[in-house]
C-alpha cells in the first residue's frame, strides 16, 4: 500500500485546506474548527508549501502569549521545518515517520507541487484494512486446503 492509495480513499480526495501565513491565528482557528481537522496547510508564494499549522502548534502559542496569541500572524506560529512524502511512499515507512517524528500530518508532494495532506488516523485506517484483507485472504485459503 502506498500514499497514492491512501488520498484515493479519502473523503475529499487530495484537496488540502490551507491558508496564507499573513492571516491571523484566530482566522486558521476557525477554519480548523468549521473543517473540523487537525492541521492546516501554510501556503507561501506561487501555492508553495511553506509550513503546516497544527492544533499543537495553537496551543504552544497559547501557553507562551495567552489570548494575544490569536492576533499573531500564522507565520509566526506555523511550523516551517515539514516532513512531507511522495504519493509512491510505502503506509509503513509513512507509519515509521510520523511516530518517531511525533507528528500526526503530512502533505504529499509530486515533483514538489502539494496534491494532498494525509493524517495518522489515515495511516493507521489503511493499514488495519490491509490487514484485515490479508487475514480474510489467509481464511480462505486455510477453508480450502
Amino acid at each position: 500500500m502506498n500514499v497514492k492509495t491512501i488520498l484515493a480513499a479519502k473523503t475529499f480526495g487530495g484537496d488540502t485546506i490551507g491558508i496564507e501565513p499573513t492571516a491571523k491565528l484566530a482566522a486558521a482557528v476557525t477554519l480548523l474548527a468549521t473543517h473540523r481537522i487537525g492541521a492546516l496547510v501554510i501556503r507561501g508564494a506561487g501555492g508553495r508549501l511553506a509550513g503546516i499549522l497544527s492544533e499543537r502548534d495553537i496551543v504552544r502559542a497559547l501557553a507562551g502569549q495567552g489570548a494575544e496569541a490569536l492576533d499573531v500572524p500564522v507565520g509566526q506560529v506555523m511550523t516551517r521545518d515539514v516532513e512531507t512524502c511522495g504519493e509512491d511512499d510505502n503506509v509503513a515507512s509513512i507509519m515509521e515517520r510520523m511516530t518517531a517524528g511525533k507528528f500526526r500530518h503530512m502533505p504529499v508532494l509530486r515533483k514538489g507541487k502539494l496534491v494532498g495532506l494525509i493524517s495518522i488516523g489515515d495511516v493507521v485506517k489503511q493499514r488495519v484494512d490491509e490487514v484485515e484483507r490479508e487475514s480474510e485472504a489467509m481464511r480462505d485459503y486455510i477453508r480450502t486446503a
